[in-house]
C-alpha cells in the first residue's frame, strides 16, 4: 500500500538528505512505568547537524528551491529553532547560502539561550543571520523574509524563500506522508495510537494524511507545544485540506481523526514547566532516551498526562514520534540545572 503515496509524491522535486530508514525501539522501562506498551520512532537520528523531523521536510523545500535554480534559501524561525539549524546544514551540504531570520518568541531567557544550542550552530554552519523581534506574527515575519529576499535578488542572487505561515502550500508535509509509507514498510503500524509534536502542524498533518491514505484507522494525537488544542485543531484541518489540493485528491482524513491535547502548554511554547521537565528527567533515567525543553519533552509529558487519565488506555499499543531538536538542550542550561535542583521523586528513587 506504500505506493499509493510514492504516487502522490512522484511529481514533486525532492533533495535526498535521508537515505535510510529511522529505527523504531521499545521503551520497556518506560512503557512498564507508564502500564503502556511504548515505542519510539527515533526522528531524532536523521542525521545532518543533530538531525530531527525537518530534514523529512527540507528534502521537498530544497528540491523546489534547485529546480528553480536558487543560490541562496531563507527561513525564519525561533531563536533556538530547530528548523533553522537544519536549513542552514542543508544548504551547506548543497552549496548554497543561507540566510536565516531569528524571532522573539520565548521571553526573559539569558545570554546562553541566545548563542549556545541551535544558534552556536547556525553560525558554525556559515548561516547570515537578521534579528525580529515580533514573536507571534507569522506573517509579518514571512513579508520582512521576503524583504530581505528582495535585497538579496538586487544583489545578484536568487533567493528561495521557505515559508512559515499556514496560508502557504504545506510543501513541507510531504516530508511526512513519505515518513506514513515508511512506518508501513517496517511493519511499525500494529499500533492503536501514535504521539506526535503539534508546532508548525506540517509533521502532524503530513503523517495523519498519508496514514488515512494507507487506511491505517489508529490514533494521531498531537500535543501542543505552541498554541491552544482549538487553534491547533483549526490550523491542522487547514494544512490537511491545503495538502488534498498539492497532491490533487481527495481528503482521506475524516470528521474527528484531528485530535489535539493542549493541558502541558501552559505557560507556553518553549517555557518549561513540571510535567515537561519530569518527562526530560524520566526519558533520560529509565531510557537513557534525551528529549529536548521544546518539542519532544512537551510531547512525552503529553503522552504521560494522556496514559495516567485513560485518553491512552493502560496496556495499549503507543509509538512515541522523536521529532529530535536536542540542540536546545544546551541553550536552556540555566533552567534545566534549576529544575535538576528541586526534589521531584524519580522513579528509582533517585534524583
Amino acid at each position: 500500500m506504500s505506493e499509493t503515496i510514492d504516487a502522490l509524491l512522484a511529481p514533486f522535486p525532492r533533495t535526498s538528505f535521508l537515505t535510510w530508514s529511522t529505527p523504531v525501539e521499545p521503551l520497556s522501562r518506560l512503557g512498564k512505568h507508564l502500564e503502556i506498551d511504548l515505542r519510539v520512532k527515533r526522528d531524532d537520528l536523521t542525521g545532518l547537524a543533530f538531525g530531527g523531523n525537518k530534514v523529512r521536510k527540507l528534502e521537498f523545500y530544497f528540491g523546489q528551491a534547485l529546480k528553480e535554480g536558487a543560490d541562496t534559501v531563507l527561513i525564519t524561525g525561533a531563536v533556538q529553532s530547530n528548523y533553522v539549524r537544519v536549513v542552514a546544514a542543508c544548504a551547506a551540504r548543497l552549496g548554497l547560502e543561507c540566510h536565516v531570520q531569528l524571532e522573539e518568541r520565548v521571553s526573559g531567557q539569558d545570554d546562553t539561550y541566545r548563542s549556545s544550542g541551535n544558534v552556536l550552530l547556525d553560525d558554525l554552519l556559515g548561516a547570515h543571520r537578521y534579528a525580529f523581534d515580533v514573536g507571534e506574527d507569522e506573517e509579518g515575519a514571512d513579508a520582512r523574509l521576503h524583504d530581505i529576499a528582495a535585497g538579496l535578488s538586487q544583489r545578484g542572487r536568487r533567493p528561495y524563500v521557505i515559508p512559515l505561515s499556514p496560508k502557504h502550500p504545506p510543501l513541507g508535509s510531504l516530508g511526512y506522508l513519505a515518513c506514513a509509507a515508511e512506518l508501513m514498510r517496517q511493519g511499525a503500524l500494529d499500533v492503536d495510537q501514535i504521539v506526535v509534536p503539534s508546532g508548525s502542524g506540517l509533521t502532524h498533518s503530513g503523517l495523519l494524511f498519508g496514514l488515512r491514505a494507507l487506511g491505517w484507522k489508529g490514533r494521531v494525537i498531537g500535543i501542543c507545544v505552541r498554541r491552544s488544542a482549538s487553534a491547533q485543531a483549526e490550523r491542522l484541518a487547514r494544512h490537511i485540506d491545503r495538502i488534498a489540493t498539492l497532491v490533487g485528491t481527495s481528503s482521506p482524513v475524516k470528521d474527528g481523526d484531528i485530535e489535539v491535547f493542549d493541558d502541558v502548554l501552559s505557560p507556553g511554547y518553549g517555557q518549561l514547566n513540571d510535567a515537561v521537565s519530569y518527562a526530560l528527567r524520566l526519558a533520560a533515567r529509565l531510557e537513557g532516551l534525551l528529549v529536548d525543553p521544546v518539542y519532544t519533552a512537551r510531547a512525552l509529558a503529553g503522552l504521560i498526562a494522556c496514559s495516567g487519565d485513560g485518553r491512552i488506555p493502560k496496556r495499549s499499543r503507543t509509538l512515541f514520534l522523536h521529532t529530535g531538536g536536542l540542540p536546545a538542550l544546551f541553550a536552556y542550561e540555566r533552567d534545566l540545572r534549576a529544575q535538576l535542583g528541586r526534589a521531584t521523586p524519580h522513579p528509582t528513587g533517585h534524583r
